[in-house]
């Protein structure tokens, strides 16, 4: 095996990800595997160094272990390069490796699935800011009611997990309002207010809400939820149906499939992979296979 490149989030996962990344650590060097600790103190340096270790060519597989921001971040990294991207599942979700079918909070079975060396090739979706850069995700995409939550939630520096979003919802909910939204969906222009709009590469998000539960990484195409204006304690009824899927019988429910997606709305940052993406508008393209997942 050629030089891994390795990034561990020690904070993944109420501080899994320090203990896995560790043991898995320790299984791959005891493994042979010559590994390039690319780890860094915030997400911005750990980018930084991976790019630059991608770019010199010092290393031909990176490996991110954590959540889902990890698995972003890899995605970042490692989409339309060729450098196969592995996973070693440590966060409080997982949505986008248990999606995946790799193995969750195991480092042995994770780390075996390395050493094979299999890869499978996935789909990913791309946004080129106006810079010119291109930002990309793998899993789901949020740009309504769930946007807003985690902006609300990111403001605060306390309470810290899953309280801090659950207080946002809380605090947000009575001021809600459906969003006025235009959709364009390979050409085709919609309008519509809704309480949520998500685009899916897969079919999960926020700790198992299976938002795209028909999503696919392999299809080459992207779904579109959209629940139109309804009022909120109805809304407050749909909303948990989402953790089995079950919610798009509902008739708000909308799903699409498109190559190509322009949202816009004002005021919205959407959210990917659970990490702060983008403002509205915005436009997203899949990009079949462009990341080799070692899986």
């Amino acid at each position: 095996m050629a030089r891994l490149g390795l990034i561990v989030n020690p904070t993944a996962g109420k501080n899994t990800g320090a203990r896995v990344g560790t043991e898995a650590l320790t299984l791959l060097r005891a493994a042979g595997v010559d590994i390039l600790d690319l780890s860094a103190a915030d997400a911005r340096s750990a980018m930084e160094q991976g790019r630059a270790a991608i770019a010199s060519g010092e290393v031909d597989r990176v490996v991110v272990a954590g959540g889902d921001g990890m698995v972003h971040l890899g995605t970042n990294l490692c989409a339309g390069t060729g450098v196969a991207l592995g996973v070693i599942a440590a966060g409080t979700g997982n949505d986008i490796a248990r999606e995946l079918g790799l193995p969750v909070r195991d480092a042995a079975k994770s780390v075996e699935r390395i050493l094979a060396g299999g890869t499978r090739s996935v789909d990913v979706a791309r946004h080129v800011m106006a810079t010119g850069e291109e930002r990309w995700f793998l899993g789901v995409l949020a740009a309504g009611f769930d946007a807003v939550v985690n902006e609300r939630a990111n403001q605060w520096r306390w309470p810290k997990g899953p309280m801090r979003y659950n207080l946002a919802i809380v605090r947000e909910l009575p001021v809600f309002r459906a969003i006025p939204y235009v959709l364009v969906l390979d050409g085709h222009r919609l309008e519509t207010e809704a309480m949520l709009v998500a685009v899916g590469n897969g079919p999960a998000y926020g700790g198992g809400m299976r938002v795209t539960p028909d999503a696919a990484f392999d299809d080459g195409l992207l779904d579109v939820l959209v629940l139109n204006k309804i009022s909120t304690p109805e809304f407050l009824r749909v909303f948990p149906t989402v953790f089995k899927g079950a919610h798009v019988t509902h008739p708000a429910v909308e799903i699409h499939r498109a190559r190509e997606v322009r949202l816009e709305a004002r005021g919205i940052v959407s959210y990917a992979d659970g990490e702060r993406f983008a403002p509205l508008p915005m436009s997203v393209e899949v990009v079949p296979g462009a990341l080799e997942v070692l899986a």
